[in-house]
């Protein structure tokens, strides 16, 4: 069964693929490069213009409704992350500390992740400087969206 989405953003070589009904975002998804699909709610087309702002100035701001989602600890971690500011980035090690927590655990609510982008966990990286992972992935399109992600925020 295909995911259904209200709207989807191009990035180059990806899309963000946008679920929400109309008063919340439910989920939002990178995607690889293909068919466009036109926002079919006032939400959905606020949240292409939000990501469309991003992918033209990476310091755009997010202010959109987002759903419920995630355990108390991963609503935590979610909102730690939404606290780095653009053009930076934190270890997955530093986010453990400052939540208590082992470097693992995070690295699994980063996965868990229902609203990439606007809870920015592409600004996660690994200890070592390397990447880590994305997305639960750590390999493939995913990570070339996140080098890109890093890059256009002059972080990588």
């Amino acid at each position: 069964m295909s995911e259904k989405f209200q709207a989807t953003v191009a990035g180059p070589g990806f899309r963000i693929g946008i679920s929400c009904d109309e008063a919340e975002i439910l989920k939002l998804k990178y995607l690889e490069p293909g068919p466009f699909i036109a926002p079919q709610n006032a939400l959905a087309a606020e949240a292409v213009r939000q990501l469309d702002a991003y992918m033209n100035h990476p310091e755009a701001a997010f202010s959109l409704p987002l759903g419920p989602s995630g355990t108390t600890f991963q609503r935590r971690v979610w909102a730690q992350i939404a606290q780095i500011p653009c053009h930076q980035t934190q270890t997955y090690g530093e986010l453990a500390k400052a939540l208590h927590n082992a470097p693992r655990a995070v690295g699994q609510a980063c996965g868990a992740n229902p609203f990439p982008l606007v809870v920015p966990c592409h600004r996660v990286v690994a200890a070592n400087g390397g990447l880590g992972g994305f997305a639960r992935q750590r390999g493939g399109f995913l990570l070339d969206v996140k080098r890109w992600l890093l890059a256009h925020e002059g972080s990588y």
